[in-house]
Parts: C-alpha cells; sequence; structure tokens
C-alpha cells in the first residue's frame, strides 16, 4: 500500500515510503538485506570486512532506509551482532526485523525447526545479540513441514502478546499456510523470492495479500546479483554460497539470468541506470509490494541499491520487459 513521502533532514533526501499491509508500520522502499553481513558460515557470501557492514548500515540510515531485515541464522548470529553494534544510540529510529525457525547446533549445521520451545529460546539469543528489548518484526523464516503451523504461529502471537515483538509475519510460505495462521492472529506480513527470473507469487499469493491486507516485503530482487549487470563469477569468494548450493547459478539457469540481462541493458541506460537497479524498479512497480530488500556490504553498494528505488518505469517498458521475459 502506497504510504508517503519522507524527507531525510539529515540529507535532504525524498524517501519514498509504503505502508505494510493496511494498518502497519510505514516502511522505506528498500530496506537493507543483513544476510550478506554475516560473514563466514555455510550459506555465507564470502569473507566480510564488520567495519564496512556497520557503514553501509550507517549510510543506508543516512539516506532514508529506515528498516533492516536479518534473521538469526545469518552467520550463525554474527549479522544480527553486527546490526545491534551499528544501531548503538539509533535503535528507536530503526526498524529491525529479524527471523526464528532455523536453529543451528554446536557445529553449526542449522535445521528447519519452528516448536514453540525452540521459538522461545531464539528471541532471547536474537534480543540479546541485537542489544534491544523488544523486535519491530519477527518472522518464521522456513515453513517447518514436521511441526503444525499452528503451533509455531501461537508461539509468535504469544510473544507478540508479551510485548517482545510488535508486528508478526511468515518467510516463504504459500497461501494455504498463511491461511492456517489467520485464526490465530493476522499475518502482518510476508517476505517472499519476488524479481524479474522468479514470479511464481504473482498468480495465487499477491492477490490473497491485497485480499487480506498483508504487507509484502520481497526479497532477491537482482536474484541474489545474478540480475545486478556487473556479476561475474571469477570475482566470487570459492565459498561462497550461490556457487556451492545454489541451482540459480548453475545451467541453464546461470546463461539464462545473464542472456536477460544484456536483453535489458539499452533499457536500463536509458533511464541512466544499470540492470540491478532496473530490477529493483521492476519490483517495485508492483504496488502490493512495500519494500524490497537488497543486500549489501559496503556504502557504496547501499548508494546504488537506493537509485533503484528512485526510478519509475514507464507504462510501455514495463510492457516491454513482460513479453521479453515470455520469451525466456
Amino acid at each position: 500500500m502506497q504510504g508517503v513521502n519522507v524527507c531525510n533532514y539529515r540529507t535532504g533526501a525524498i524517501v519514498k515510503t509504503r505502508r505494510l499491509g493496511n494498518d502497519g508500520p510505514v516502511l522505506s522502499e528498500i530496506g537493507f538485506g543483513a544476510w550478506a553481513i554475516g560473514g563466514a558460515w555455510q550459506y555465507g557470501w564470502g569473507p566480510v570486512d564488520d567495519n564496512d557492514s556497520i557503514k553501509a548500515i550507517h549510510t543506508a540510515l543516512d539516506l532514508g532506509i529506515n528498516w533492516i531485515d536479518t534473521a538469526a541464522q545469518y552467520g550463525l548470529g554474527h549479522s544480527e551482532k553486527v546490526v545491534g553494534r551499528a544501531l548503538r544510540g539509533k535503535r528507536e529510529d530503526v526498524f529491525v526485523a529479524t527471523k526464528c525457525g532455523q536453529p543451528w547446533d554446536e557445529n553449526g549445521n542449522c535445521r528447519t525447526h519452528a516448536g514453540a520451545d525452540s521459538i522461545r529460546k531464539e528471541i532471547e539469543g536474537s534480543l540479546r545479540r541485537l542489544e534491544t528489548d523488544y523486535i519491530d518484526l519477527y518472522q518464521i523464516h522456513w515453513p517447518d513441514w514436521d511441526t503444525p503451523v499452528e503451533e509455531s504461529w501461537g508461539a509468535l502471537a504469544a510473544l507478540q502478546d508479551e510485548g517482545k515483538v510488535r508486528h508478526i509475519g511468515v518467510c516463504n510460505f504459500g497461501v494455504d499456510l498463511m491461511e492456517r495462521c489467520e485464526p490465530i492472529r493476522r499475518v502482518q506480513s510476508l517476505q517472499p523470492i519476488y524479481n524479474l527470473l522468479e514470479r511464481d507469487i504473482e498468480r495465487e499469493i499477491i492477490p490473497h495479500c491485497v485480499a487480506h491486507s498483508i504487507g509484502v516485503v520481497a526479497y532477491s530482487p537482482m536474484q541474489s546479483g545474478l540480475l545486478s549487470g556487473s556479476f561475474n563469477r571469477a570475482s566470487v569468494a570459492p565459498d561462497d554460497w550461490r556457487i556451492v548450493h545454489s541451482e540459480k547459478f548453475r545451467e541453464p539457469k546461470y546463461s539464462r539470468g545473464l542472456r536477460l540481462v544484456e536483453e535489458l541493458r539499452p533499457m536500463a541506460s536509458r533511464y541512466n541506470r544499470t540492470v540491478g537497479q532496473l530490477a529493483i524498479s521492476w519490483a517495485l512497480m508492483n504496488k502490493a509490494v512495500t519494500s524490497a530488500i537488497v543486500g549489501a556490504r559496503n556504502p557504496e553498494q547501499v548508494r546504488q541499491n537506493v537509485l533503484g528505488a528512485e526510478t519509475l518505469i514507464t507504462p510501455e517498458d514495463m510492457s516491454a520487459i513482460e513479453m521479453l521475459l515470455n520469451t525466456q
């Protein structure tokens, strides 16, 4: 849902915002994604400098980004620690979202588990690492098919009643699971993957969210960098999760993504934007999307990401993109 434009008085920048659902908080159209700043772990993005990460967060705040999305799982707690450090003295000005349901053992092996007892334990760890006594948006990270969703969602509702979390949401859920949550407590937000190459949510999930006033905060609008316009496998760390684990960076999907980048490059140039910025703009053209979560590991990446939210794609170019995607 469309919100208002807010002036950031530190920079003079005009920041576009949208409301999360019909009655939720007002979020900047770009959210700072904190996955990559988690450092080395099974699904890490290669080496990261914590000081650069903190500078990136501060740059994001200076440019008007008013919310951060992290998860306990990212770096096995390290991302939350870095966010906590970055927000010292700034906590009340920033909307912080984190996630539960992916606990890890003493060997660092994660598993999907969203039982009520586990969630209770997890939130205490997140609060400690984030150096706060409340979380603005607490989300179930992935569906746990071995635990009734009613148990998981009921645990989040109880935490909301206790004041430890202000809003509750889900990530990567389908319509069926969200419908099972609603009788217990309304779902404030859904966090799905959404980009030019992954549009499945347009069929059923987006219409459901619109009908039930569920805010949508989309992650991976640049397909984890593949649609950035500058992705180069040679520059990626050998332990980067994209190379080690992701089929999106293997054939045939890898070449399909790079082909789309080249086809979009002339259009992006007309807007004086990169393909990655155009991809962010495209995701935000869907008005059911409250905000696009975009990761960054240094200030310059933040500055580049913000330009994606400043671009409005013409109806003619949106139609051209649609025709192009239909031929992929």
